[in-house]
């Protein structure tokens, strides 16, 4: 498994005794973000506590089997019967989109997404077949099980402004940071330096059980087992880390704030090839289509 590295536990961003005083089923960040664990993902949550029906933002929607807990959770911050006014994907993984076809048809809301992504969010096409031979770890290792097939929101999806705004949150911008994904995007916030990074980079070895088990803070490279180029993964992380944010919320693990949050970060960028590169990576031409029955062509 690729080195980590360790951040303090003081870093973390989310405080249990200011969501034991809200008890909404979430962990707050900020006073307008908050996020659920879903097994071994995040739904992060962008509104205020009681914003009502279209107040507010789901920014991924999980595994299967999430859907009630991400509603729960969604009534008790914001009211009952409170609806998004949209979805925003950081990208089409399965351990992001698990739920996503329920609660677009129940919300009836938009899925905000980059043009890259869209075919594996319109049902045409395939992500790769995951490499259980980069990252060690169980989790790697029982990669191959993993659903590559694409959901179909086509009939609300939108593709997210080039511009780089982000119609339903108007203080935030969408970056592109692909390598895990093609169409990989994060979210930030420069008012309070709050970044949104998906699994542009991560908080956990997500490749080790054992480390998702316990969540101990140390940052890593995205999931290695469905990271497709490693060139564009490392140009990413760079280009987050050169925000300097001061708080950040990944797809993996605990969030992390302050200065030691960003020293690891930094020392991540400046080092992303020994602390993160699978010897062997992956660099995707284009997506197979769906229907043929094939993942992806691969160069190795």
């Amino acid at each position: 498994m690729a080195q980590q590295i360790p951040v303090d536990p003081e870093a973390r961003a989310d405080d249990p005794r200011r969501d034991a005083e809200r008890d909404d089923e979430t962990h707050a960040i900020t006073g307008d973000v908050a996020y659920r664990r879903l097994v071994l993902v995040n739904v992060v949550f962008v509104g205020d506590p009681g914003a009502g029906d279209r107040g507010w933002v789901l920014v991924d929607a999980g595994v299967m089997g999430g859907k009630r807990a991400i509603l729960s959770a969604a009534e008790a911050r914001f009211g009952a019967g409170a609806r998004p006014a949209a979805i925003v994907l950081t990208h089409g993984h399965f351990d992001h989109v698990g739920v996503l076809e329920d609660l677009a048809v129940e919300w009836d809301v938009p899925v905000y997404a980059h043009a890259l992504e869209r075919p594996y969010l319109d049902g045409s096409a395939s992500y790769p077949t995951p490499d259980p031979s980069v990252g060690g770890g169980l989790l790697g290792r029982l990669s191959p099980l993993y659903p590559t097939r694409p959901v179909d929101v086509s009939g609300r999806l939108k593709s997210l402004p080039e511009d780089g705004s982000v119609p339903p949150l108007p203080d935030w911008r969408w970056l592109h940071t692909p390598g895990h994904a093609p169409g990989h995007i994060s979210l930030w916030r420069a008012a309070d330096r709050t970044l949104i990074a998906g699994d542009a980079f991560v908080t956990v070895a997500q490749e080790s059980a054992y480390a998702v088990a316990l969540q101990e803070p140390e940052l890593h490279g995205p999931p290695m087992y469905l990271t497709i180029d490693w060139d564009a993964a490392r140009t990413s992380v760079r280009q987050l880390a050169a925000l300097e944010p001061e708080r950040v919320i990944t797809g993996h693990g605990r969030p992390l704030q302050g200065p030691e949050m960003r020293r690891a970060l930094n020392a991540l960028a400046a080092d992303f090839d020994r602390v993160a590169v699978p010897k062997h990576g992956r660099f995707v031409e284009a997506p197979l289509r769906a229907e043929d029955g094939s993942a992806y062509r691969d160069e190795r």
